[in-house]
């Protein structure tokens, strides 16, 4: 499959690893330049030529994808499978406990899955991405493979926001309230990733939100109760995932709990053992987080303060502003 990629970060990836990618043995060849020399140079003549975009098929893609992982040491083996697993949670107050959030998902084993067909091929169409998005929105909406799955409600919801947005968030599964609006993260967990968002000094607008899943999967006598997606129902979405990271072309990934990661990454650990550095997937840079739905039942300081953390890493790979307020957000008194 060719694909269009934009030549500014085609052109940056390059720039950024050439110094790593070619200090090594062998570096330079007989015309006395590096390996990634005649590429940067081929992408110039493609700028003053008015060009943004050049064409790559599958094989240079990929190798492009390596250029990035081998320079910035950035791992992306998946791990092998482990035992499933929680984030921890604390048990919720009693008044909590009485009104259970309709945005917590819970590890509750998905229905019997039934066998389904090979997954037909994903058609990016259309001149701009968000041309590209709602063509992908539209074909999910008739998803054939996720309704012969049979553990997944009727209804897609996709994603919202910027669709050539620097940062793309990465859910889990639509939830009670996602399901009603049609929109990822619009209940209690969406609030408070508006408030990241908001200390982060961005706004949805200007971000790209989606989940690993499109459907919110189903459960016995289901109302607002939630649970994780199974490995088959997050297999069945992640094309849709892919293809949106190939027209969004985000700097950067946040996986927003361990559903995310294990669908992104191919790892299924706890996010303790995966935060606090990048991983890769397409090429793009990945930081694993904890889900906004973890702070509503975690709400000690050093929680909050871990999920800053990542968000103050994303934004010093960015180049985004940070001021001393921002990094003291959630310190301890006397170390802000």
């Amino acid at each position: 499959m060719v694909v269009e990629v934009k030549i500014p970060r085609t052109f940056r990836i390059l720039s950024a690893c050439a110094n790593d990618l070619d200090d090594g043995e062998g570096g330079r060849g007989c015309s006395g330049m590096t390996a990634t020399e005649p590429v940067i140079e081929y992408l110039r003549q493609l700028e003053r030529q008015g060009k943004t975009h050049v064409h790559l098929d599958e094989q240079a893609r990929l190798i492009l994808r390596e250029f990035y992982k081998r320079a910035a040491g950035i791992s992306s083996q998946p791990a092998a499978p482990a035992s499933p697993v929680q984030e921890a949670p604390t048990a919720p107050t009693a008044s909590a406990a009485s009104q259970p959030s309709p945005s917590v998902l819970r590890e509750e084993p998905a229905p019997q899955a039934r066998a389904i067909e090979p997954v037909t091929q994903l058609r990016v169409e259309g001149v701009t991405a968000a041309e590209k998005i709602a063509g992908l929105k539209a074909q999910a909406a008739a998803w054939k493979p996720a309704k012969d799955l049979g553990t997944l409600r009727e209804k897609m919801v996709f994603s919202c926001g910027h669709p050539e947005a620097e940062i793309m968030f990465v859910g889990e599964a639509p939830g009670y309230h996602e399901e009603q609006k049609g929109e990822p993260f619009v209940g209690p967990a969406g609030q408070k990733l508006d408030g990241i968002l908001k200390a982060m000094g961005l706004s949805r607008r200007e971000v790209y939100i989606s989940n690993i899943v499109k459907w919110r999967p189903k459960m016995q006598n289901q109302t607002t109760n939630n649970r994780k997606p199974s490995a088959e129902e997050m297999a069945c979405s992640l094309g849709f995932v892919k293809a949106e990271i190939s027209v969004v072309e985000p700097k950067v990934i946040i996986a927003l709990g361990a559903s995310a990661a294990e669908g992104l990454l191919g790892r299924k650990e706890p996010v303790a053992n995966l935060r606090e550095k990048f991983h890769a997937v397409e090429g793009v840079p990945v930081r694993v987080t904890y889900h906004p739905s973890y702070l509503l039942h975690n709400e000690q300081t050093e929680e909050k303060r871990k999920v800053w953390e990542d968000m103050l890493a994303v934004m010093d790979y960015l180049g985004m502003p940070i001021n001393e307020k921002q990094r003291g957000f959630f310190l301890p008194k006397g170390q802000s």
